[in-house]
């Protein structure tokens, strides 16, 4: 009997050691991987930004914003010229830069970080900023009633259009090129003044029928001045020569 009660238990223990408690179950995470920004392609469509695409390009500097923008936390901010801000850059000229000095003054234009526009106000409070070309190259934001306003020491620009604002990568555009205190001095030429407007020229014929044309020519003419002299020469006579009357008819008065 005790044998038959062991042996029907047996299968019973032997089932409850072999068997496990599930394993538990990993929950995968929804969020997509963030998509690679192509800065080149990006830039090639926009703007236009050929002159400063170039410069990325040929200066390399296009790889570390490229890095920047998809392998850290921090994201980028680029402010970008248009073509015809680098057409208007007369003095100083980017001609005589040395290949170091114009790989730095691409990498001024951009910072280290993801700034959205409404960012800037904040970041106007801090002082001068730092960029990527690091060092002493920095520069002064003002947010003036929603427009973020740049001071490069040689430059003073703002920004017009946001092409790209979405974490991590900005791009904004700007009106003038960037010119860093670092390679051009702290000797800036003053902003020369507006030039007034010319004043308007009258013509000929207006002023001639002007009436001050008129009082000119008339108190002038060579032959109206005889004319009123002789006038006056004859009123005199004839006052003196009344006065004359009078007297020698006052005298036969007196004398009858």
């Amino acid at each position: 009997m005790f044998r038959c009660c062991a042996l029907l238990m047996y299968p019973t223990l032997a089932y409850g050691k072999s068997t496990s408690p599930p394993a538990p179950v990993v929950a995968m995470s929804s969020t997509p991987a963030p998509a690679y920004v192509n800065l080149t392609s990006l830039l090639s469509v926009a703007g236009p930004f050929h002159t400063f695409l170039d410069y990325l390009v040929s200066t390399k500097v296009i790889d570390t914003f490229q890095n920047q923008a998809n392998n850290t936390e921090q994201g980028i901010t680029v402010f970008v010229p248009k073509d015809s801000a680098f057409k208007g850059l007369k003095k100083p000229s980017l001609a005589n830069l040395s290949d170091d000095q114009l790989k730095s003054l691409i990498l001024f234009h951009a910072l280290p970080k993801f700034y959205s526009l409404a960012d800037f106000s904040e970041l106007s409070t801090k002082g001068p900023i730092s960029n990527l070309a690091g060092g002493q190259y920095v520069l002064n934001f003002t947010d003036d009633s929603g427009t973020v306003r740049l001071d490069s020491g040689w430059s003073k620009t703002k920004v017009t259009s946001a092409v790209l604002s979405t974490d991590p990568v900005a791009i904004y555009q700007v009106n003038k090129v960037l010119l860093p205190e670092a390679i051009f001095g702290t000797d800036i030429p003053p902003t020369p003044a507006p030039t007034p407007a010319p004043a308007p020229e009258s013509s000929p014929a207006a002023a001639a029928d002007s009436p001050l044309a008129e009082s000119k020519g008339t108190n002038s003419s060579p032959e109206s001045s005889p004319s009123t002299s002789s006038s006056q020469r004859i009123m005199e006579l004839s006052i003196l020569r009344q006065l004359a009357l009078a007297v020698l008819a006052a005298g036969l008065v007196l004398f009858f």
